[in-house]
């Protein structure tokens, strides 16, 4: 009876201690946008899938805990974050004053510039794009679409702004011409340029970092995500992704 009851005690022991283990191991929803290679995107297979996927997936196995990547259309990302629909957005997310006044991002892991992408044959440079009354695509919602939209009238550019949901969606319609170049970060240009018949004429703006976007008040989960930065950026796991995602073909 004695070593029944000891090993009752020692069993509920480890099944509590079990329960609050698994308790811990708290799971976290990333918004990403699904066609935005080679940062995130959703491959063949219909996985998520990406530099900034991967990223995620071993900072969360480091920091103990879980995430589940959700596709999302890019121009509601930030109020679906908001409204807590999901719990971070790590899919190469420009860190701008605009979005500072509402979301805290963590620390930039990494920067980009922006380039205009047309046909391979044009003859169009990125000062004929500014100012030749040009057709230019950008993706909605981006910092580079609020961006050239803003600074058109102050610096006298008069191309014509269409929106897309993505851009390779932009992409699409500068080879079948409907529209003349499109704007983007440079990584999904090179990406593009690898895969069809496009180049990139120049860059335009400033360099941007990227972080990952969560709500002003989770500062544990920012402070997770942070100090798992650091580890993966310390780790060959991190060369490997660059090597994998962001060098050149």
């Amino acid at each position: 009876m004695k070593r029944s009851f000891v090993y009752t005690v020692v069993m509920a022991l480890v099944l509590a201690f079990a329960s609050v283990a698994a308790a811990e191991e708290k799971t976290y929803i990333n918004g990403i946008d699904a066609n935005y290679p080679p940062f995130a995107y959703v491959d063949k297979d219909g996985k998520p899938a990406g530099f900034d996927v991967d990223s995620m997936n071993w900072i969360a196995a480091k920091m103990g805990f879980k995430v589940v990547h959700k596709p999302m259309d890019w121009d509601g990302i930030v109020p679906s974050l908001l409204a807590k629909k999901i719990d971070m957005v790590c899919s190469g997310m420009s860190i701008t004053d605009a979005r500072k006044k509402q979301i805290t991002f963590s620390e930039p892991y990494w920067t980009v510039s922006q380039v205009f992408v047309a046909k391979k044959d044009s003859k169009l440079s990125v000062d004929d794009v500014y100012k030749g009354k040009k057709k230019l695509g950008v993706q909605r919602g981006t910092s580079e679409a609020d961006a050239l939209q803003k600074q058109a009238p102050e610096k006298g550019w008069n191309f014509e702004l269409r929106f897309y949901d993505s851009a390779p969606l932009a992409i699409e319609d500068v080879l079948n011409g409907r529209i003349d170049a499109a704007g983007m970060d440079i990584l999904p240009a090179e990406d593009a340029a690898a895969k069809k018949p496009v180049k990139i004429l120049g860059t335009f703006g400033e360099p941007e970092d990227f972080g990952v976007a969560t709500r002003n008040e989770d500062t544990e989960l920012r402070g997770k995500i942070n100090e798992g930065y650091k580890l993966l950026m310390a780790d060959p796991y991190w060369q490997q992704l660059k090597d994998k995602y962001l060098q050149k073909k």
